[in-house]
């Protein structure tokens, strides 16, 4: 048996230290929020779990653990702010990964909820082992010279995914905002596609022009790495999360437990995208546009 939480289905996955602001108007939803606010204080953190929807449609008309990706991350809700008409707005921020084990449909609660096993990071134990891949053990064993010397390997050829990463990044967004403006104004159609604009930073371009654009696009790519700084999985988080990759694409990097590998993966996609951008020269349509929606929320 795992831990039971309350779940709240997605179009897209939440990632560890990652804002997501939600307004919830739905009623099975406000029953969660206000069973959140009623916990006495001390009885743990006012959390819930955020999964993608695997399957386009609302996940209670086919089962819930088909209908969903097994892996999520909980929301530790920061600020609750009750609206006139019952709903509530949110600020939560993305906390622990698990995996589904279970989901739990019933009357009461009328949300879903989810058995779970937490899943834990590997950096301790790949920094010990020094990143083993090519890395091959004298006959004996490692001595404590050697294990130092694997571990400064191993930091250093992370220190260089991190700087590939962030440098891929600069680029990526740089070329999104040039490929958005056009030359003229930037358009946004609808309030997700605002949200996705404000998660690259890309928001406030004026459209004066290509130059403009990417000077503003540089800018707000260096605003967004110093966020994370030198924190390398707080990087590859920021990465996944703002990309404008593929659901399936993001929910591999939720997935992967190690941040070395998981730079690795972005190192690749960012590429990918790169060379995809400037081919095509279009900037893709999330695919959650074109989806039937799941729920009011």
């Amino acid at each position: 048996m795992g831990d039971l939480i309350p779940l709240f289905p997605l179009g897209s996955p939440l990632f560890p230290g990652v804002v997501l602001p939600l307004q919830i108007f739905e009623p099975r939803y406000r029953r969660l929020v206000a069973d959140l606010v009623a916990r006495p204080e001390g009885s743990g953190p006012r959390s819930f779990g955020v999964v993608a929807i695997r399957q386009g449609w609302e996940v209670e008309r086919v089962a819930p653990a088909e209908a969903l990706f097994d892996v999520g991350c909980t929301a530790v809700v920061r600020a609750v702010t009750p609206q006139a008409d019952g709903g509530y707005r949110l600020v939560t921020v993305g906390g622990d990964r698990f995996r589904l084990l279970d989901v739990v449909v019933a009357d009461d609660p009328p949300y879903l909820q989810a058995e779970v096993e937490w899943l834990g990071e590997e950096e301790a134990a790949e920094e010990a082992a020094g990143d083993a891949d090519g890395l091959t053990p004298p006959p004996g064993g490692l001595t404590p010279v050697d294990d130092a010397l694997a571990a400064s390997v191993a930091q250093g050829s992370l220190d260089l995914l991190v700087g590939n990463v962030s440098d891929l990044f600069s680029r990526y967004v740089t070329e999104v905002a040039v490929l958005r403006s056009g030359g003229g104004p930037i358009e946004v159609d609808d309030e997700e596609e605002a949200e996705l604009l404000a998660d690259l930073g890309l928001d406030g371009l004026d459209g004066e022009g290509d130059d403009a654009a990417a000077e503003t696009a540089d800018s707000a790519a260096a605003a967004l790495l110093r966020q994370v700084g030198d924190d390398a999985r707080g990087l590859s988080y920021l990465v996944a999360s703002a990309a404008l990759l593929t659901t399936d694409d993001r929910q591999a990097l939720l997935a992967e437990s190690a941040t070395r590998r998981r730079l690795a993966a972005e190192s690749r996609l960012l590429r990918r995208e790169l060379t995809l951008l400037r081919e095509l020269g279009a900037v893709p349509v999330p695919l959650q546009r074109f989806a039937t929606p799941m729920t009011p929320n």
